[in-house]
């Protein structure tokens, strides 16, 4: 056969292949003067031969050299229907080769024994499950021979964190991509391809996050907690990397930029050598871990080498690389091939027999997989030139599978019944075929799933007394520590949580979200109300509504400001903005235009008498503890107070409260305002701070009034009743003298050492 310039090629730098070399054996081209010491060659354990094997093979099988020992079952074999036995019939029939091992028996066609099939609740469950069936089958005091075969090779960890204590040999070795060492070096390079490649001078917080977390990188709690504070206080979801410096770690200089893509191999063999060095320290090192770094070495030792020989590669393309190179990486698991459990892959148990095998993973699907590998060359033209097709592959995987029904005598396979997306829920087809063909008795179980229900927990109470009721007294009677509106809401929701906020004073640690989070958009849209509103705070006249829908064009970039002061951002336009921040900027104008317009259309003028103040309007309240008058100290921030002059000429006064999300502004009664778990924190907060402000002012008849901007143009802004009655003259007076009884009466249940703090049970 005429050479093609590629084999030219190579051969003109005393290079080759492995495919050039079996076609120029099987053509005589290269002597085979290797084979001349030995008198015979054995062959054990082949099957698929591709044509260049099969006429080397017959070659030497004609030269009196090779023997071949080809383990099948007549049941296969012989049925030419059976894919299992397809490449052994081409092997014996149609290129020549003789089995030394002479007659096949039909030993599958002629047994009856149970083959054990188990249904399992989930792919994981059938680790679970494996562990139940070996302990019923008493292995650790077995003398027979046990293997675990995985058709599904992902389930191998899982494996090992579900077998019984006893001896294993684990022939797959463990995999690189399933350590934290993968982790780590796969961060580093998607961090690179970002920030030494593309040139970005910021990374996702999450990459920082991921760092942190992993137990090689060996940082600090103390540190971890200071830098992870300062993301969320900042709330940065891109950080620069010159403000990332984390001392304590191991790899200091992991965000460190590459100086030239030269510098890629050595970067990461230096986190390797580091990351070792570090391990080595330990009093119990993993030899798992140890393996897979130094494999890991070797690989990048390679790749430096050929990189070396050829131009300049970029980052990114030498990032790519090294990802395919490593992904394949194993670390053997020692044990003794002759003692314990084996555990394998289908393929690693050629010419292997045991007394009992457990094979995992024996769905359709997996068992045989279905190949999704693109290829240039359709697969009726690769049939027509005898090339590798899709059938092949299945007709490995059945021999793979069916020898084993050969000679165990215990035969167990387990698969997956739960439909997802990566399961069929379905057994293989070769299961179904022996069911119909083969004289087998499966003995079928689905894994039951017993719904258990956990324990009732005790359930937590606090009792007021000893250094609870100390504290409380110290700090709200004696030392006059205030209490809010929205404190207040809390007990009414869950006294148990009053007591971790207020009492115990334990606060959640910042975090930063890419959820869209309601109360920052709500401090965005008081502030800036604020901001419009100020300059109109305190004047004796009224001043036209009109004014309002002027400052609309300002909507804009007061909310740019007050975002940027929120977020800690440098920015002077829209477009500085994350995708997150925008969609808030918009919400909020919406908002924001909304209030405006809603002042402006429904009112001539207004007067501005209060703004955001918390400082001003406290109060102290008499209550009733232990027999005894004290007092306790209530307190509102006040959105807003105004006068409005309304189309008809009345003067309101009003106290406004801004929601963003989905108040009501209805209620039944103020026993069901106040009852546990209450739906209506907002009618609760808006009276309370119309109670302080009148208490603390004299100033009377205040209409609470919510801006709830989802409902405001359908529903109003004033409070209603059941039957339609409007928050406003007797009607209000009524609410507001029930709102006062019930006030007290909640806070001297606070302040009632019988009634303990625990969870309102819902309704």
């Amino acid at each position: 056969m005429e050479k093609t310039p590629r084999i030219i090629k190579l051969a003109a730098h005393n290079q080759t292949n492995f495919p050039t070399i079996y076609r120029q054996l099987a053509n005589g081209e290269l002597s085979t003067a290797f084979t001349a010491p030995f008198k015979q060659i054995l062959f054990v354990g082949f099957n698929a031969l591709n044509n260049a094997e099969a006429k080397l093979f017959k070659q030497w099988q004609d030269e009196g050299k090779a023997l071949f020992y080809f383990d099948a079952d007549a049941y296969y074999l012989e049925d030419t229907q059976q894919e299992a036995g397809l490449f052994i019939r081409r092997n014996i029939f149609q290129t020549g080769l003789q089995n030394a091992l002479g007659d096949v028996p039909n030993i599958i066609g002629n047994r009856s024994d149970a083959i054990h099939l188990y249904a399992s609740t989930g792919k994981v469950s059938q680790t679970k499950l494996l562990h139940d069936v070996l302990i019923k089958n008493n292995i650790l005091c077995s003398c027979k021979s046990h293997a675990i075969l995985l058709a599904d090779e992902s389930l191998l960890v899982p494996l090992l964190q579900s077998l019984p204590d006893t001896k294993v040999n684990i022939t797959t070795g463990f995999p690189l991509t399933q350590s934290p060492i993968f982790g780590i070096l796969d961060l580093w390079m998607k961090v690179h391809e970002q920030i030494s490649h593309l040139r970005k001078k910021k990374i996702p917080f999450q990459d920082v996050e991921t760092f942190l977390n992993n137990p090689l990188t060996k940082t600090s709690s103390q540190e971890k907690t200071e830098l992870q504070t300062f993301i969320a206080q900042k709330q940065l979801f891109d950080i620069d990397i010159q403000d990332i410096h984390i001392r304590t770690s191991v790899l200091p200089h992991f965000f460190r930029t590459l100086a030239s893509s030269k510098d890629v191999i050595p970067t990461l063999a230096h986190i390797l050598q580091n990351v070792l060095e570090s391990l080595a320290q330990d009093t119990q090192i993993k030899q798992i871990d140890a393996n897979l770094l130094i494999e890991t070495q070797k690989v990048l030792n390679q790749l430096q080498l050929g990189f070396d020989k050829i131009p300049q590669l970029s980052i990114l393309f030498q990032i790519g690389l090294i990802r395919k190179a490593i992904a394949p990486i194993n670390s053997a698991i020692e044990g003794d091939p002759l003692d314990g459990i084996q555990i394998m892959g289908l393929l690693e148990s050629r010419c292997l027999n045991f007394d009992n095998v457990y094979i995992l993973g024996v769905n359709e699907g997996i068992l045989p997989k279905i190949s999704s590998a693109a290829t240039f060359l359709p697969n009726t033209l690769r049939r027509a030139y005898g090339l590798p097709i899709l059938e092949n592959q299945d007709a490995l995987s059945a021999y793979l599978f069916y020898r084993h029904l050969q000679y165990s005598t215990g035969i167990h396979l387990f698969y997956n019944s739960i439909v997802d997306e990566s399961s069929t829920g379905e057994e293989s087809r070769f299961i179904r075929q022996l069911e119909f063909e083969s004289n087998f008795n499966f003995l079928k179980q689905q894994q039951q799933q017993p719904i258990l229900f956990p324990p009732k927990e005790e359930e937590l109470i606090v009792p007021k007394t000893g250094k609870v009721w100390d504290y409380m007294r110290a700090k709200y009677i004696d030392g006059q520590a205030k209490i809010s509106a929205t404190a207040l809401t809390t007990y009414l929701q869950s006294p148990l949580q009053f007591f971790f906020k207020h009492v115990a004073e334990i606060k959640e640690p910042p975090r930063i979200s890419q959820e869209f989070e309601m109360n920052l958009l709500g401090t965005v849209i008081h502030n800036v109300m604020e901001e419009i509103l100020k300059p109109y705070k305190g004047l004796e006249d009224f001043t036209p509504t009109s004014v309002l829908l002027d400052k609309i064009p300002e909507i804009d970039g007061l909310i740019l400001a007050e975002i940027a002061e929120q977020y800690s951002l440098d920015c002077k336009e829209i477009n500085d903005l994350s995708s997150l921040q925008r969609i808030m900027h918009k919400i909020a104008r919406e908002y924001l235009k909304m209030y405006l317009e809603y002042d402006a259309s429904n009112f001539q003028s207004f007067r501005i008498i209060e703004l955001e103040n918390d400082q001003d309007y406290v109060i102290s309240l008499p209550i009733q503890i232990n027999g005894q008058v004290e007092h306790v100290n209530i307190y509102g921030i006040i959105d807003r107070v105004d006068q409005v002059v309304t189309d008809l000429g009345e003067i309101k006064t009003r106290i406004v409260d801004y929601k963003t999300g989905a108040d009501a502004v209805k209620f039944t009664s103020m026993d069901k305002v106040f009852a546990a778990n209450t739906e209506n924190k907002a009618l609760v907060q808006t009276l309370f701070y119309a109670f302080v402000f009148e208490q603390k002012t004299g100033i009377r008849n205040l209409e609470p009034n919510l801006y709830v901007a989802r409902k405001m143009r359908e529903e109003g802004t004033l409070f209603y009743g059941s039957r339609g009655a409007l928050m406003e003259g007797d009607f209000l007076a009524q609410q507001k003298e029930e709102f006062v009884g019930f006030l007290i009466s909640t806070l001297e249940e606070i302040f009632n050492p019988d009634i303990p703090f625990k969870h309102n049970p819902y309704l």
